[in-house]
């Protein structure tokens, strides 16, 4: 029997590809980084050096920028480095990734709501939108969703702690991630098990409804205006929004409101990769190509380099 003090390391399984898919994988992941670290660096540097783009809607971008950064540097480096090394990981170091990416996903499912109701407020009541969404809401709101979502890490990171790993020392999984952990534990998991529900309960759907609420307020408002042109101005300003926080959502829930015993290994991790890596690369893609304001802004910060 192996007992917590044994556990030294663990072993992330990552993907079971074939040989000949193993340089592909790896290249297509690299390219998933390069993309996610670049684009969202290029975002703050765009947004900070632009004194137009200092407004609530791109204050909160950057925050979901460095968010996104966060959570790829935690996962994809080791990746990386598993498909070509060792696939081993202390368990300090799984631990830390557990604690990290935990962090990045609260925060980015608490930032879409702050930035839902950013979009509320310009739509709905756009004579008071100066007044509710000035800097010091805008910092409050920031410092609400980071704390928030570095409290319900260190929660969920200390339960892990707790629990001894016996069964087997083999993550199946590409990065050290609740579900998987916790099915290898041979202590009674269900306090883990019951506060990763509830507050998965909170930050996804609790925050989805937010969202479909200040949307269904948005959507009624801009049925009201009359002209077409009004209209389009309108949803153009939330519609990048939209379709990042279906993507987003649509995997998050998926993967974390149902029981641990329904996990399962090849459909998990492909739905992973999508709020690991692909949403972190195209987030900045479909902020910045669909905006004016921030393609004029790049063209401008690339002039002076």
């Amino acid at each position: 029997v192996m007992n917590q003090t044994l556990v030294t390391e663990f072993l992330i399984l990552g993907f079971s590809e074939p040989p000949g898919l193993q340089t592909l994988l790896f290249l297509a992941f690299l390219l998933l980084y390069t993309v996610a670290l670049s684009g969202n660096l290029l975002i703050v540097a765009v947004i900070s050096s632009s004194p137009a783009l200092h407004t609530p809607m791109y204050f909160f971008l950057v925050n979901l920028a460095l968010v996104d950064i966060l959570c790829t540097s935690t996962i994809l480096p080791k990746l990386l480095v598993g498909m070509v090394a060792s696939r081993t990981i202390s368990y300090g170091g799984c631990m830390a990734q557990l604690f990290f990416f935990t962090w990045s996903m609260g925060a980015e499912l608490l930032l879409f709501s702050a930035m839902a109701y950013d979009r509320y407020v310009a739509i709905c009541r756009p004579l008071h939108y100066s007044a509710l969404m000035g800097p010091q809401v805008c910092q409050l709101l920031a410092g609400v969703v980071w704390t928030v979502s570095l409290t319900n890490t260190s929660v969920h990171t200390g339960l892990m702690l707790r629990l001894p790993f016996c069964h087997s020392n083999v993550v199946e999984h590409f990065f050290c991630e609740i579900p998987p952990l916790l099915k290898l534990s041979c202590a009674p998991t269900h306090l883990n098990e019951t506060m990763a529900f509830t507050a998965d309960l909170f930050l996804a759907v609790g925050n989805f409804s937010v969202i479909m609420l200040s949307y269904g307020c948005i959507i009624s408002s801009i049925l009201h205006i009359r002209s077409a042109a009004g209209k389009q101005r309108a949803f153009s300003t939330c519609s990048s929004h939209l379709l990042v926080v279906t993507m987003y959502y649509s995997t998050v829930i998926y993967t974390y409101i149902r029981p641990t015993s329904s996990y399962s290994l090849d459909k998990d991790k492909l739905v992973s990769v999508i709020y690991t890596s692909v949403a972190p690369s195209l987030n900045p893609l479909i902020y910045s190509l669909r905006n004016t304001e921030v393609k004029v802004a790049l063209g401008r910060l690339l002039s002076y380099c």
